[in-house]
Parts: structure tokens; C-alpha cells; sequence
């Protein structure tokens, strides 16, 4: 079947999963994998595991609505045959070697609002970019759809104003071969 002249082919089918309660980290996890491969249930029992002896859970909310720290991520990808890398802030951006990499979570300060009313306080916030299909992707779990960052270049772009902007830790997602061998990091 070919394409009326001047159509612009369908967009990739890109996983994308949206903001519920303080799920962020669950979703950016689903987002970086491209399927639904986590819940709120499977992160608390990672918790549970990382935790065991704990009445006060450290990894979650005390008020079991998410808000995961960062063990649980590693730990979750981990699960999948994953690793999770921290990005040195201090190295440059083009030491990076985004090929090798299979996604990236960034853990940014996000506003707090009730409603329309905006409140004068930050809490955490994880999100997921990917690419799928040669283009790199903003799946912010809070955005109405994926956002196009494009090329390397885009995806360069948008860390470089994320890590500008301070308080922003970034994870690269990679499989357990890559961080063995260190080779998200280019070396020529």
C-alpha cells in the first residue's frame, strides 16, 4: 500500500505511560523498557526485599503511594539482566556513548501543585528518555505524549539543560556487558 505524495509516514509505536499518584519511578522504569513490565505492587516488594526488617520502609513513601528512591530502580533493572550507571555531571556530554546505551532515567527537582494552585516546594521527579526507532524520546511521565528530543545531538541538548539547571542525577540504562566493560564511555 503506498503513501498519498506528500503524507509523512505513521510515527513509531513508542510506550509511554502516564503520571499516577507518586509513581514516577515504576513508570520511568516501564518507559525506559518500552513495556509494562513493573507495578506498584512489584516495586513494593522490592522494598520489602531491600528493606526486610524495616517497619518505616526507606525506599518508598510512608503513605504507600510510591515515591521510590533509586535502590529500587537499580535493583528492578538488575532483576531484568540491567544495570544502572551514574553519569559523572563533571565529565562532558560527548563522552557519552549514547549507542551503548539502551536509555537513560534522570531524577530532576519538579514542582508541587495542588490542582491549579502552585506551591513554592520541589520534590524528586524520575524520567525516562529512549530511542526507539533512531529517534530519542522525553517520556516524562507527566507529559500528555512522548516529546521528540530527535537525533544524539537532541538528546545531548536536553541533558546538557537538565544537568545545567542543577539537582539532576542521571542513570544510564545498560546491559550488564556494557558496564562491565565501562564501554557506555567513549575512549578515542
Amino acid at each position: 500500500m503506498s503513501q498519498a505524495p506528500g503524507a509523512q509516514p505513521s510515527p513509531p509505536s513508542v510506550y509511554h505511560e502516564r503520571q499516577r499518584l507518586e509513581l514516577c519511578a515504576v513508570h520511568a522504569l516501564n518507559n525506559v523498557l518500552q513495556q509494562q513490565l513493573f507495578s506498584q505492587e512489584a516495586a513494593d516488594e522490592i522494598c520489602k526485599r531491600l528493606a526486610p526488617d524495616s517497619r518505616l520502609n526507606p525506599h518508598r513513601s510512608l503513605l504507600g503511594t510510591g515515591n521510590y528512591d533509586v535502590n529500587v530502580i537499580m535493583a528492578a533493572l538488575q532483576g531484568q539482566g540491567l544495570a544502572a550507571v551514574w553519569w559523572d555531571r563533571r565529565r562532558a556530554l560527548s563522552q557519552l556513548a549514547l549507542p551503548r546505551v539502551l536509555g537513560l532515567i534522570l531524577n530532576l527537582p519538579s514542582p508541587v501543585s495542588l490542582g491549579l494552585l502552585s506551591l513554592p516546594l520541589r520534590r524528586r521527579h524520575w524520567v525516562a528518555l529512549r530511542q526507539v526507532d533512531g529517534v530519542y524520546y522525553n517520556l516524562d511521565s507527566k507529559l500528555q505524549a512522548p516529546e521528540v528530543l530527535g537525533n544524539e545531538d537532541g538528546v545531548r541538548a536536553f541533558l546538557a539543560a537538565a544537568l545545567a539547571q542543577g539537582l539532576c542525577e542521571v542513570l544510564l540504562v545498560v546491559t550488564k556487558e556494557v558496564e562491565e566493560k565501562g564501554s557506555w564511555l567513549r575512549t578515542d
